[in-house]
């Protein structure tokens, strides 16, 4: 079964992304991406695509699928991109959402890869309107940027080698008008663990709140700029967007 709000949310998403690149022009530098202009943005999510469509057809732990290379002029690159979009929009829509498949996050599913497009196609949304100017006027649906929050700090954040880091505490995430909060506890060494806060949260019983929109708290735990206020450690509020 099609996870329709995902599907559906992510085929607006590369719409708008596509929109805003070709604003932006190809040279326009991403300011959220340091080092990345508008060309090799679209090249990056492109190849994503490209990536999702070969682990679709992958056992879970097989080795990382390698997509060809995209086309370097931008004309060129945006006709690839649209390519891998509707190809991967297919086989999104034909797959068994449940069917475990190839990821570099535990129980990758078709499911929770039209996930992951979404949210990837969305930050990336971001990142070209940031690149023309128009990033200020942008503002994410309260269901999809909690839900990418939801994403990033029970999937994303807790991936890699926490063997070596330092982070210690709780935080705090607190968008109002999702109704959503989460409550991320830090202990040196170890993968972040999240839940949800039971009764209220009292000061005392974190080191950090991040209050605001779900859609400030969407840029704010995948390192965009963000107007979501932080109280308590501040460097606490970074640690998930690897600042």
């Amino acid at each position: 079964m099609v996870d329709e709000f995902h599907h559906r949310a992510w085929g607006q998403q590369a719409t708008a992304f596509r929109t805003a690149a070709v604003q932006a022009g190809p040279e326009a530098a991403v300011p959220s991406c340091p080092g990345w202009d508008v060309r090799k943005l679209v090249r990056h999510v492109g190849r994503v695509y490209a990536m999702v469509l070969l682990a679709l057809e992958l056992e879970p732990g097989g080795q990382r699928p390698r997509p060809s290379a995209p086309p370097e002029g931008f004309d060129e690159a945006l006709s690839w991109f649209d390519d891998r979009l509707a190809e991967l929009g297919t086989a999104l829509s034909a797959a068994d959402s449940a069917r475990p498949v190839w990821g570099f996050f535990p129980g990758a599913t078709a499911g929770s890869w039209t996930r992951r497009m979404a949210h990837e196609t969305a930050v990336h949304r971001l990142d070209a309107a940031l690149a023309s100017g128009s990033g200020h006027e942008l503002i994410f649906d309260p269901e999809l940027a909690a839900d990418g929050v939801d994403e990033m700090l029970r999937v994303m954040a807790p991936l890699g080698d926490w063997s070596e880091r330092s982070a210690q505490g709780r935080v705090l995430y607190h968008a109002a008008d999702a109704g959503r909060a989460w409550l991320v506890r830090f202990e040196p060494g170890e993968a972040p663990e999240v839940g949800e806060p039971v009764g209220p949260a009292l000061d005392s019983e974190v080191d950090t709140t991040v209050t605001g929109t779900a859609d400030t708290l969407y840029r704010q735990v995948w390192g965009r700029s963000s107007t979501a206020v932080v109280t308590g450690d501040a460097a606490l509020a970074d640690v998930v967007a690897g600042r």
